[in-house]
């Protein structure tokens, strides 16, 4: 396909949030990022004249206005107007099908006007049925023209990490011992399967930042404080090697679903533990091998552009094993990555794009990262509130 010569007669998609500007302190749960959500603008062109047949005194309550035209002159600029038509009509067929959807009949409206009703309406219509739907292109390159939809994970501007000194505190009480070696099952499916970094890991986005504190520490002026700043860092680097060792033993993966059968529920914190590990084993039966990466969006490089507020920020910055969430190195990390994700534009999400050109259209979709980033949120609310 030669996209040079492609046209965009349409693109559609939801309101998405801005690019964060701060990151909000951790409350019970994995640690959110301030944006603000974009408003609609309004358009110059007048709405489309659409007249009713009815002349009763309430004709106006049952009007159904249709949407104002907003890509004519781009759709007008097509020649072939009845072969743009029927690889339209076709091309919406064969998305329609794919979301189950049916489609209203716009093939009474003239040209353009009955492609951009077209669009209005299986725009709205995958906003309510598809919960990842974020938007589409209608295309038409040398050949042909067809729509190219887009599905991707919103992340919500959050910072999925995982805190092990949690998990630690948890493992040498001898009250929540059973609870920790469960969760020790899932974490080590999120270490080994999903792919989910740990910040001891010297390719890990975190490990730079630890070392980078631990370098300001050892070259910065005592203080009174510099003695309780050393022993935190050393503190997460002794646990957080401990706790990857257990992690990275593959005994736990093969006694996970033995661990959940025995394990017995006593109490709310009990059920909370179970319900966690019984998500991560359901993942981890019906997706194997599946990383939280699989669909992650390869970035587009240019290496003469050094515009930083382009760059996006990418899943292993945001997605994390982590020592704690708590905690003057906590509060400090946080503030390196807030200077840093403010120089960026855009965070990379789990998108998957689909072509509805002909050819066979993809059955992938986002069920694994929809239920793996909820079992996120959940086991960092737990550990957080331990």
């Amino acid at each position: 396909m030669n996209y040079a010569t492609q046209h965009h007669i349409g693109n559609y998609q939801h309101t998405r949030t801005e690019t964060p500007t701060a990151i909000a302190p951790t409350v019970e749960r994995v640690c959110p990022l301030d944006a603000k959500t974009k408003r609609c603008k309004r358009s110059a062109e007048r709405q489309a004249e659409i007249r009713t047949d009815c002349n009763a005194t309430n004709g106006f309550l049952k009007s159904v206005f249709l949407p104002k035209l907003k890509e004519t002159k781009t759709v007008q600029a097509f020649k072939e107007t009845a072969k743009t038509e029927r690889d339209f009509y076709k091309s919406l067929s064969n998305l329609a099908e794919h979301y189950s959807i049916e489609t209203m009949n716009t093939k009474d409206f003239k040209f353009p006007y009955n492609i951009a009703l077209g669009m209005w309406d299986i725009e709205a219509k995958l906003k309510r049925t598809n919960a990842n739907w974020d938007n589409f292109k209608l295309i038409q390159d040398s050949k042909k023209t067809y729509f190219v939809s887009e599905e991707r994970y919103d992340t919500g501007t959050t910072l999925y990490y995982i805190p092990i000194l949690p998990l630690f505190k948890m493992l040498h009480n001898t009250k929540h011992k059973k609870n920790a070696q469960l969760l020790i099952s899932v974490c080590s499916y999120l270490y080994h399967i999903a792919d989910i970094p740990y910040y001891r890991q010297e390719n890990s986005y975190l490990y730079w930042l630890y070392e980078m504190h631990k370098d300001w520490i050892e070259d910065d002026y005592e203080t009174e404080e510099t003695d309780t700043y050393k022993n935190e860092l050393n503190k997460a680097e002794q646990i957080g090697d401990n706790i990857e060792q257990k992690l990275y033993n593959r005994i736990n993966l093969t006694v996970f679903e033995q661990r959940l059968s025995r394990f017995k529920s006593r109490n709310t914190f009990d059920n909370e533990c179970w319900q966690i590990a019984s998500n991560a084993f359901a993942l981890y039966t019906e997706y194997p091998t599946a990383s939280i990466f699989r669909n992650a969006p390869i970035p587009e490089q240019d290496p003469y552009n050094d515009d930083y507020e382009n760059e996006a920020i990418g899943m292993e910055k945001y997605i994390s094993f982590t020592a704690d969430t708590k905690g003057w190195l906590y509060e400090n990390l946080t503030d390196s990555i807030n200077n840093e994700f403010n120089e960026c534009g855009t965070m990379e999400e789990p998108t998957i794009h689909k072509t509805f050109d002909g050819s066979e259209i993809t059955a992938t979709n986002l069920d694994f990262e929809n239920r793996l980033f909820a079992l996120l949120d959940e086991l960092c609310s737990l550990l957080y509130n331990y």
